[in-house]
């Protein structure tokens, strides 16, 4: 028998949509965050979901647990416990590693534009403060990679904001790596180096050495202003570069030591950055 549109509502009809493709969905309260357990599963009680690894309810029927509510069950969803849920909510969400997908969340103008300047193309989607970047492919969940710079797949939830605009293409290495943490190192002063260039392999995919330069200046200047996680922030860094420019032969010796001057500049030793630019280039295949 059909709901009553005051119990289904808007968000309890896109999440049945979002579930009929796949999509694993969840109720949110005001505050985007999800319900809180019922009193039989307060603080993890009932055990939840076996290592909390994979979605769903687990046997009480409300919408517990956070992001491993997210179920692709209509009768679920439908559920009248639900539906209480759902008269309540203040948005649908989804979890983003049962999809099969990962989310990159740019929380403001300055992220968007290093993924613009960083990323492969892939599905966008516009936020109250800057974009979701969806790829296939799934990858741990981690926060704050970069500034502005969440990493939302597995064991996360992500706001369900539209189905967004172009095609989703697959999770790039640079993204993956993002959430690769280096041990600390000692550093000591900085002091001349011999910086490894890359000699010609493939076609060159830049339309004019302008790419290439403005692509330098903007990861000198990503580590200059790192405040934290300096010996992190280089390793992505130069990982980034390599990305965008390692296959094509354009990096030269004056390229590479810029970076190395940069990253010595904010106490790094000459040790760590040829280690990480060797590091970056094994990820990469290089």
């Amino acid at each position: 028998m059909p709901q009553p549109t005051d119990i289904r509502g808007e968000h309890l009809s896109a999440a049945l949509s979002l579930a009929t493709s796949g999509v694993p969905v969840l109720p949110l309260r005001a505050g985007k965050v999800p319900f809180g357990n019922c009193r039989r599963c307060a603080h993890n009680a009932c055990g939840g979901r076996p290592n909390m690894k994979t979605p769903g309810p687990c046997t009480c029927p409300h919408p517990c647990h956070g992001w491993a509510a997210g179920t692709t069950d209509p009768g679920v969803i439908n559920s009248p416990t639900w539906a209480r849920a759902w008269r309540d909510a203040s948005a649908v969400a989804y979890h983003p590693g049962g999809a099969g997908v990962t989310v990159v969340d740019l929380d403001n103008e300055t992220a968007v534009a290093w993924a613009r300047e960083t990323l492969p193309g892939t599905r966008t989607v516009p936020t109250t403060r800057g974009e979701h970047w969806i790829y296939q492919g799934v990858m741990r969940s981690v926060n704050a990679v970069r500034d502005g710079v969440d990493i939302k797949s597995t064991m996360a939830y992500a706001r369900w904001l539209g189905p967004g605009t172009g095609t989703v293409t697959a999770l790039p290495d640079i993204v993956r790596a993002l959430a690769v943490k280096e041990p600390p190192t000692v550093r000591p002063a900085p002091q001349a180096v011999t910086v490894p260039a890359l000699t010609g392999g493939g076609e060159c995919r830049h339309r004019t050495p302008v790419y290439l330069e403005r692509g330098i200046a903007m990861a000198e200047q990503r580590i200059t202003d790192a405040r934290s996680a300096v010996h992190a922030t280089v390793y992505r860094t130069f990982l980034a570069v390599l990305s965008a420019h390692g296959r094509c032969g354009c990096l030269t010796d004056a390229h590479t030591a810029r970076l190395f001057t940069a990253a010595q500049a904010k106490g790094e030793s000459p040790r760590h950055c040829t280690d990480a630019w060797t590091n970056a280039r094994t990820t990469l295949g290089l």
